[in-house]
């Protein structure tokens, strides 16, 4: 049996799709799980051992592109895939499976997929509050209930390829690492401001820890402006925007604990199995947790929140702004001795 996974697009999500993907080799030995994938998010599915490979989908964000979609079909259509998971709800991530002929091409039904789907699953988001529910679903034939409990995310990261990023990057392993993750690539509503990061991290400092800074170029702007913050002596060290994923991938491997905002190098740390503090803001740890037995959600849970907006409609962001250093670092503290 051969089959395609269609993987999200974002990194977060594609590490919460990784329980439908042990579901899907428990229910069928043998089974060859290839994914395709935007190459953003292919070193993720590099570190599963359940995908052989990844094929490139080189389409941007909303881009339709039905020549280039259709040729990429007809390649694919040589692999002699018996079945496609669409796990994306749009109709174009529908299109390539369907132009490659694949059998049975299974999904949950949106956008007026009805002709692209013929494994059709219907949402109930009350049965399925959480995503990663959502993608194991899939798993199984339309209507049957989910096996729970789900299998946590698991990724790979070798002593020898922490080994190798450390070489690369010519930085030696400190005795103690805390590693902040502060950008969220949704938007600013949900960021731990970098003035509470940077008090963190002269607490976390004056208690022997070097701090690093892991996330894209992006966040490279919030990374300097929590090193300039900073009151330590020695200062927290930003990678943003230096490191590969993958290369990002192996030091939160490295990490003794990483702090991060629900992003998706949040979702990478819980896969590693690293003992995790993430910070909830405008989104709901109740559909997008880190799926870790390491791991501690911190949020207020005042009444505007969750919101799901990238800005705050309110203007003050009291969700973030009035989460206070001193429980982030009890967090931290009460971890590294658990």
């Amino acid at each position: 049996m051969k089959a395609l996974i269609v993987a999200p697009s974002w990194i977060g999500d594609t590490v919460l799709a990784q329980p439908l993907f042990r579901r899907l080799h428990e229910r069928t030995p043998g089974l060859q799980l290839d994914a395709l994938a935007p190459h953003w998010v292919a070193p993720v599915l590099e570190r599963m051992p359940e995908i052989a490979q990844v094929v490139d989908s080189p389409f941007a964000h909303g881009e339709l592109s039905l020549k280039a979609r259709h040729r990429l079909a007809r390649r694919l259509a040589a692999n002699n895939y018996q079945r496609a998971y669409i796990l994306p709800n749009s109709l174009k991530s529908a299109l390539v499976p369907f132009f490659a002929n694949i059998p049975e091409r299974i999904g949950f039904v949106g956008e007026s997929r009805y002709g692209l789907i013929n494994g059709r699953h219907r949402l109930d988001k009350t049965l399925l509050p959480q995503m990663a529910e959502r993608f194991a679903q899939l798993a199984e034939n339309p209507g049957e209930p989910l096996p729970r409990p789900l299998p946590l995310p698991r990724l790979t990261s070798s002593s020898k390829q922490r080994a190798d990023t450390l070489a690369a990057l010519t930085v030696d392993l400190p005795g103690k690492l805390a590693v902040f993750c502060p950008g969220a690539e949704y938007g600013p509503a949900k960021r731990w401001p970098a003035r509470h990061f940077a008090v963190l991290s002269d607490a976390l400092t004056a208690r022997g820890y070097a701090v690093w800074l892991l996330g894209s170029a992006k966040d490279s702007a919030v990374a300097e402006e929590i090193v300039g913050r900073a009151q330590a002596t020695t200062r927290p060290r930003s990678f943003c925007g230096s490191t590969s994923l993958s290369q990002a991938i192996d030091l939160l491997a490295a990490a003794s604990f990483v702090v991060c905002n629900d992003s998706g190098l949040m979702h990478v740390a819980a896969a590693l199995g690293r003992p995790l503090i993430a910070v909830y803001g405008s989104s709901s740890p109740g559909f997008t947790p880190p799926l870790s037995e390491q791991a501690t959600v911190i949020s207020l849970g005042l009444e505007c929140s969750p919101c799901f907006k990238r800005e705050c409609p309110l203007g003050h962001l009291d969700c973030l702004n009035k989460l206070e250093p001193q429980r982030v670092l009890d967090a931290c503290l009460a971890r590294t001795a658990a």
